[in-house]
């Protein structure tokens, strides 16, 4: 008799579409794997253009619905709070949902999720703050004021590095100004997409205000971008997928924020504190296996403390503990797929090409677990030429230089077609301030990394991307204005073809 498996068939995660699974039009769904095992997770509905046609009418239709287009500012930020709380009760579940499907460490997860109720908490008290101007003219009798309006129906397209957190730097504004919104996830980290969306709907949100479909970018993401009843799109991921989609919104005269690619310098100088500079070299290269736009992967250190921060890096990375994601002892867990992990080994094969000299690291592991793991990387004898410096690698490889003086690092750092993040180093002020005025990024912390907030804006500079996200400059981004002319006067019209004396 032939052996039966005992092994439970994989969940399959449907669509959410005006508030309920909906299974894909095609009926046929892809499979998505545990990073840090290889191991089959779930099946996603494969979506495609069909699909997002439902998803863009149930958004439609929610957001001319009299319960979401009427309802007053002041309640949608108590929806947007109540859409915060419920992610605080269950953050534990969403954390180990998330872990699991992109491999980030599960400690760092419950971090993110401590913190992501605020952002809604935040844009909840945003809500009822967005107002217009009144502007004066030269007739008194004419009344000129302007008005900020939802734009209708908003598409998102998320990464997999950080699915709730992303996701949520877009819906967040876009719910509290009263638009409604099509999410499409990344194909490697469905779950917890779907999840929101439907706590969005526990919230009290009407139906329809949120959509999710699953599945990848040339089928289901081209439909969204491409849709005629789309208003905006927000994108994070790759310069050049951002580059395709802002064409694409550019040719129907419709708005896109993107948030893209990086290569960011962390720069260390001699007057420095080498040892709190190597903890922030570690965090912003290392942390999340160097999986997010803003890693710090070009070090930059003063030939006076070179040495000294080399070895302080070197000497970390080699400890840093791979292994489980839900460990809490494990410090580095897998890239989150398989070509991701292939991609971050052919960079440093090609540094090694290039002339790179690997100090520790450099090789693919599987964690002991038979997942998509890369050792902790730090490359030296490496230049601003150089492939392995110029070009986004997306994983726990640092590139790490001497320099000599402030004008040489600062034409060093922006040598490059990015401007998402750098990194200062120093204890002296004046500096500090010189370098944040001189460095082409639209974030630059000093004497820190990685540091972010709801309330402060962030912009990528150069091919880092378009527009703002987080803070009062992102409700710009989700609103079109209006200007408003009144005659007051009850005088008669002139004629416009009689003269007056």
């Amino acid at each position: 008799m032939p052996e039966h498996s005992t092994q439970p068939e994989p969940a399959r995660l449907q669509h959410f579409i005006g508030g309920q699974a909906t299974p894909p039009a095609s009926g046929t769904y892809f499979a998505s794997t545990n990073p840090a095992t290889g191991e089959l997770l779930y099946g996603a509905a494969r979506g495609d253009a069909t699909d997002i046609d439902a998803a863009m009418a149930a958004a439609r239709a929610a957001f001319d619905d009299p319960r979401w287009r009427d309802l007053s500012q002041t309640r949608r930020g108590h929806l947007l709070r109540r859409l915060g709380d419920l992610i605080a009760d269950n953050a534990e579940d969403l954390a180990r949902s998330e872990s699991r499907d992109n491999g980030k460490l599960l400690r760092e997860m419950r971090g993110q999720l401590t913190s992501l109720p605020e952002y809604y908490y935040y844009y909840a008290g945003l809500a009822d703050k967005i107002q217009g101007d009144v502007i004066p003219t030269s007739d008194r009798t004419v009344l000129n004021y302007t008005c900020r309006e939802p734009l209708g129906v908003v598409g998102a397209i998320t990464p997999w590095n950080s699915p709730l957190t992303l996701t949520t730097s877009k819906i967040a504004p876009a719910l509290a100004v009263g638009n409604t919104v099509v999410i499409k996830p990344s194909e490697y980290t469905s779950a917890t997409i779907l999840r929101l969306a439907e706590l969005v709907v526990e919230a009290g949100f009407p139906p329809g205000a949120v959509n999710v479909v699953t599945g990848f970018g040339a089928e289901a993401g081209q439909a969204l971008v491409d849709h005629p009843g789309l208003a905006k799109i927000s994108f994070t991921g790759s310069t050049a997928t951002g580059s395709r989609i802002a064409a694409a919104a550019a040719s129907r005269f419709i708005g896109s924020t993107l948030e893209l690619g990086g290569k960011s310098p962390n720069i260390v100088f001699g007057d420095a504190n080498v040892a709190n500079a190597a903890m922030g070299v570690v965090a912003g290269i290392f942390a999340a296996a160097g999986q997010t736009c803003i890693a710090g992967s070009r070090v930059f250190a003063h030939r006076s403390v070179y040495d000294e921060l080399l070895e302080r890096v070197t000497e970390r990375a080699r400890s840093i503990r791979i292994g489980d994601p839900l460990d809490d002892a494990t410090e580095l867990g897998p890239l989150a797929f398989e070509a991701q992990r292939d991609k971050v080994a052919s960079y440093v094969d090609l540094g090694r090409s290039e002339g790179a000299r690997v100090l520790t690291g450099g090789s693919p592991s599987d964690g002991g677990l038979g997942g998509y793991y890369y050792e902790p990387t730090v490359l030296v004898d490496v230049h601003n030429e150089m492939r392995v410096v110029r070009e986004e690698i997306f994983g726990p490889v640092a590139a790490i230089m001497p320099f000599d003086s402030e004008d040489e690092v600062v034409r060093l750092a922006n040598d490059t077609e990015y401007g998402l993040a750098a990194g200062v180093w120093t204890t002296d002020l004046s500096r500090a301030h010189r370098m944040a005025s001189r460095l082409e990024a639209g974030t630059i912390w000093v004497n820190t990394y990685r540091a972010m907030s709801p309330m402060s804006p962030r912009q990528g500079f150069k091919s880092s991307g378009v527009g703002v996200e987080h803070g009062t400059e992102t409700i710009k981004e989700y609103t079109r204005l209006k200007s408003v002319w009144i005659n007051t006067s009850e005088e008669p019209v002139a004629d416009p073809f009689v003269m007056r004396s």
